[in-house]
């Protein structure tokens, strides 16, 4: 079976079970605070689990984009060394919602077992003797006995030797240190040749890390949630939440030793054969592991600026150039190619992937751009490394006249503070620092002080968790069956009711976030800012300094809560702030579509800042713009503003809205029911979720205030509109105003401006004249009063 059919037919399959099938959420998470890139299938999910929202559907499969970098067995610097551990992945899985009224309805570990085993045996003709699976054994401290219901269950389709006990470690998944967890069973498959098999009992192998007894599917039945306290209490409804890795499961059903000799990496290895003029032989020399950690980080990287995050140098974007800077590092290190390549892997790629993840192919001239741009930057910095250690090699030199013969072999350490700095401010790992300092001058062996490098990185990961260490507390729920929901479109003020509240402190402040049932500010999303108001109870006014979104769940901030949370909540927003804000987004919106017209249907939207003061605008173009463009742009945008057209909102099926020609922005992720916000059918368009204006009139003018460069591809706009844009061009006017007065009042401020201009040039002539012709002076008194010895 080719990889599209094998994923097709996992399709098939739990369609035929009633499961709807989903697409991909974007691997870049925008409202989970807890995460920056999708890591798991169930990510999506994690309302449902949580008990925030009621599942729509008890059935559901897709196949998830995911990404790890850190955690168990997915350290980035062994990415590529081993054969079946990857970034970027796709992760196959079938839920059941405990929480859903739909049919059909939910299931749990007795259907989650036997589809499970049925489609590997049945579907896939996965021999069985090769298959074992493991079962949670328990866990005294915890008070968990062993997972009996699904030892039972497996018993029907497997025989007990090779139904294993796993430990908490393998067979007890956990979302965080808090929230829902449960027990699971893992299947694990045995790739061994036959002759192999009969030597060494398989069962032996399981959870060893052996190369080619791995895991292949993981169920998870979520049935505690894990408090602050540690303690754990069951879950009223249960959920099913599997995960299966494609990678893996193409590289067993295609019978390959390895992930990367399927055909999901062939065409890419391929690729980089062509353009490095190097062969991979699947050894772990490092010019192979090179070919594999290139054919792997590619799709990490052109997946996640398709979905939206650029390389930065914080947060997701600095995780996404680390993954790029490593791909560099290896061709440039290991397969001797000494300018970009990685871009030209897009297209290949982005054709393998058409089918499934279509985001990338509709943008490739764009992430091959970003790729291209990253890649000559990091290129010029590990020149100035290599500078850096060649400094090095000189002082040493200089400090050892005797050695110029290069017979003597004196050692020398390289510092690890020296190391440390090569890596993170020129991204050399260790690896290369060392290979570089074997290649050093003769005479001398150079070594590295590792301790002194890790006490380093020690320190900076603890100065980074010290700034981002949040300590939060458990939910205190007041009332468990409340649901909250957003009014806040129309109505600014409400009377509610607390559901729940917690405490946290971050930095040594705390804070506290309180959920209503119903409320009327708008969450922090979109690049709209979160709205802030008070909430009266009774006599006791509390202020709410923001409102963020945790996934689907509206938190409103506060900096104190009252003696008591019971009872009605007057929940009231700053409505002054509020219709500034949607003056902006709107604005935002008409300068979206002005920018597609006058620059080209290219421009994508990378990014947005929509507050009270002022609007940020991120898009994708390659080239500064010009004044006359800036000009037409400003022109279009008031030109809508004149026109006073009505701003429609609409709520509708998404796949109706994109049939209409509504924008969707890459990136985002956007429910089976969408809003549609319209100014103009032949002009604006989007799926937009935020706050807007009547018409756009109310906008009253439109001022560009400036445009610059922000990265590889992105530009970015800052502008002005409706009280903000009248008070900017009143602080302009005044300057004007008080330039003129210093000039006396001329009738003509620039005449008098290019003349002043013109008298300082020449001033500026006559006193460099004056003082060339004193210095002559000078010089010749000086010489007239020398003495000669």
């Amino acid at each position: 079976m080719t990889s599209v059919e094998i994923r097709q037919a996992f399709f098939d399959y739990f369609t035929s079970k009633g499961h709807a099938i989903l697409p991909s959420a974007p691997i870049v998470i925008k409202d989970d605070p807890t995460l920056l890139f999708t890591n798991a299938g169930m990510n999506q999910f994690k309302d449902y689990f949580l008990g925030n929202r009621k599942a729509p559907q008890a059935r559901v499969a897709d196949t998830q984009k995911c990404l790890r970098v850190s955690g168990k067995h997915n350290d980035l610097e062994e990415v590529g060394v081993d054969t079946y551990h990857h970034t970027m992945f796709e992760m196959l899985g079938n839920w059941s919602f405990g929480n859903s009224r739909s049919q059909p309805g939910p299931y749990f570990k007795k259907e989650a077992i036997a589809w499970a085993w049925e489609l590997l045996t049945g579907v896939y003709r996965i021999d069985p003797d090769q298959l074992y699976v493991t079962i949670f054994e328990g866990d005294e401290k915890e008070f968990l006995p062993r997972d009996e219901e699904a030892f039972a269950c497996w018993k029907e389709w497997i025989g007990e030797d090779r139904i294993l006990m796993g430990k908490k470690k393998d067979n007890f998944w956990e979302m965080g240190d808090t929230g829902p967890c449960g027990p699971c069973t893992e299947i694990h498959i045995d790739s061994r040749t036959p002759e192999e098999r009969k030597k060494v009992d398989g069962k032996t192998l399981v959870n060893q890390d052996h190369p080619e007894v791995i895991e292949i599917w993981n169920v998870v039945f979520i049935q505690f949630n894990r408090k602050k306290d540690g303690q754990l209490e069951s879950l009223p409804e249960k959920h099913v939440d599997t995960g299966m890795g494609f990678e893996r499961l193409v590289r067993v059903l295609q019978q390959k030793h390895s992930n990367y000799d399927s055909e999901i990496f062939s065409g890419t290895i391929r690729a980089v054969e062509e353009i490095s003029g190097k062969s991979y032989q699947g050894t772990q020399d490092n010019r192979d592991i090179a070919f594999r950690v290139i054919s792997d980080h590619i799709r990490a990287i052109a997946f996640t600026i398709a979905d939206g995050q650029m390389p930065s140098n914080t947060g997701a974007g600095y995780v996404v150039r680390r993954i790029l800077r490593r791909a560099v590092r290896y061709y440039f290190s290991y397969l001797d190619v000494k300018e970009p390549m990685l871009y030209k892997l897009v297209n290949p790629l982005s054709a393998q992937f058409q089918g499934v993840f279509p985001e990338l192919a509709s943008q490739q001239e764009f992430v091959e751009k970003v790729v291209h741009e990253e890649e000559q930057n990091f290129l010029r910095t590990l020149e100035k490394g290599l500078r850096r250690i060649e400094e090095q090699f000189e002082k040493v030199r200089e400090s050892h006249p005797e050695v110029a013969g290069g017979a003597a072999e004196i050692p020398v350490v390289f510092s690890g503070k020296e190391a440390f700095e090569l890596y993170d401010t020129y991204g050399f790992p260790l690896d290369l620092t060392r290979l570089i300092l074997r290649q050093g001058p003769k005479g001398f062996t150079f070594s590295i002080d590792e301790q002194g490098f890790e006490k380093e990185m020690q320190q900076q990961k603890n100065r980074s968790r010290a700034a981002g260490q949040v300590d939060t507390e458990d939910w205190v729920v007041l009332d468990p069956q409340g649901a909250a929901r957003f009014v806040g479109y129309d109505t600014f003020e409400t009377t509610s009711r607390v559901l729940k509240y917690r405490k946290t402190q971050a930095q040594g402040k705390v804070s506290y976030q309180i959920v209503l049932d119903t409320t009327p500010f708008y969450a922090e999303s979109g690049g709209q800012v979160g709205d802030t108001g008070t909430l009266m109870f009774g006599t006791e006014k509390i202020a709410v300094v923001n409102t963020k979104k945790e996934n689907e769940l509206i938190i409103h901030l506060t900096t104190r809560i009252p003696d008591s949370l019971e009872g009605p909540v007057q929940a009231r927003i700053n409505l002054s702030q509020r219709k500034k804000t949607a003056v902006h987004h709107s604005a935002t919106h008409l300068l979206h579509a002005a920018l597609r017209k006058v620059l080209g249907n290219h421009v994508q939207q990378k990014g947005s800042l929509v507050c009270e003061q002022y609007l940020r605008f991120d898009f994708s173009h390659f080239a500064k713009v010009t004044e006359a463009e800036w000009r037409q742009i400003e022109s279009l945008v008031n030109e809508k503003i004149r026109e006073n057209l009505p701003v429609v909102i609409r709520e509708m099926d998404k796949q109706e809205a994109l049939a209409t020609g509504a924008m969707a922005l890459f990136g985002e992720k956007y429910g089976d029911r969408v809003r549609v916000v319209v100014m103009d059918p032949g002009y604006s368009i989007e799926l937009c979720g935020g706050t807007h204006v009547g018409h756009t009139g109310e906008l009253g003018f439109f001022k560009i205030i400036s445009e610059t460069a922000v990265g590889a591809g992105i530009r970015r706009m800052e502008a002005v509109s409706g009280q903000a844009a009248e008070e900017y061009i009143q602080k302009e006017l005044l300057s004007l105003e008080a330039v003129r007065e210093r000039l006396k009042n001329p009738p003509d401020l620039l005449k008098a401006v290019d003349r002043l201009s013109l008298e300082n040039t020449e001033l500026q002539k006559r006193i460099e004249h004056l003082e060339t012709d004193q210095l002559h002076k000078i010089a010749e008194k000086v010489l007239d009063s020398a003495e000669r010895i």
